[in-house]
């Protein structure tokens, strides 16, 4: 099986890291392109995979291709690659706002078998979290071929189509919320006192905890929160500060926002 990927950016950097520790795939299996040489002479450095000569060639040779660039660039890229793509290969798309019918159109083909995907960054330390719709034409056992090389940098899981714009507001973009958090819990302990680094460990620590009680241990997230406010601590003080700045109304707004122009991309 060959993997093709168009983009060798971060994202792309990350799945394929992702393929090769898991051993998912071999570096000869795997076949890209980037317009950007340092792109492409970065990733064959670094991870030994194949550079095809341009986007035709590596979407030629692939049984799976990974269309990995912004949404700003899929048009051209469609463009390039539309006639070079075979009828039974597997596209798969990380493109926010682009939609299965959008893919159907831009490639003029109907037959295709295209799957839609949102991973999110922490895939480049293997805790991505991706969303998968699958089209009309992809068999149930090609859908579990792909979501296994999604997992093997995180948690993959199978949502309608129509929840796509919601994942890129609840998993696609949220890092960029929880990087917020911790910096700026970070900065409050720089001016009590605590040195940055140190700062940023302690708040970033917390997070990565607390996540994974969530996960692990199957409890609301109010409980959990309830389970740290003690009677009378310090706890409850803080929570009432944050409820009075709105801050659970502000990530709804933050997250809508989001979701909003994910949809009218």
């Amino acid at each position: 099986m060959k993997i093709g990927f168009i983009g060798l950016g971060n994202m792309a950097t990350a799945m394929i890291g992702g393929m090769l520790q898991k051993g998912m795939a071999q570096p000869e299996d795997i076949v890209g392109f980037d317009k950007l040489d340092a792109a492409r002479q970065k990733i064959k450095s670094n991870l030994h995979i194949r550079i095809a000569e341009s986007n035709e060639k590596a979407a030629g040779e692939a049984d799976i291709l990974f269309l990995a660039v912004k949404p700003i660039f899929i048009d051209e890229v469609i463009a390039e690659i539309r006639d070079a793509v075979r009828p039974e290969t597997l596209i798969v798309s990380i493109a926010a706002g682009r939609t299965l019918d959008y893919f159907y159109s831009a490639f003029g083909k109907e037959e295709f078998k295209i799957i839609r995907c949102m991973p999110n960054t922490p895939a480049l330390v293997l805790e991505g979290c991706t969303g998968v719709s699958a089209g009309k034409n992809v068999t149930e056992s090609e859908l579990e071929q792909v979501l296994a090389l999604l997992r093997s940098f995180g948690v993959a899981s199978v949502v309608p189509e129509r929840l796509m714009d919601v994942v890129v507001g609840v998993s696609g973009s949220s890092p960029a919320y929880v990087f917020l958090f911790i910096e700026a819990m970070a900065d409050e302990a720089v001016a009590a006192g605590m040195p940055r680094a140190q700062a940023y460990q302690f708040a970033a620590q917390a997070v990565l905890g607390s996540a994974k009680m969530v996960l692990e241990t199957g409890k609301h997230p109010g409980e959990l929160k309830d389970m740290v406010c003690s009677p009378g601590g310090t706890t409850i003080d803080a929570v009432k500060v944050l409820e009075e700045k709105g801050f659970r109304a502000a990530v709804m707004d933050a997250m809508e926002a989001c979701i909003e122009k994910s949809k009218n991309m």
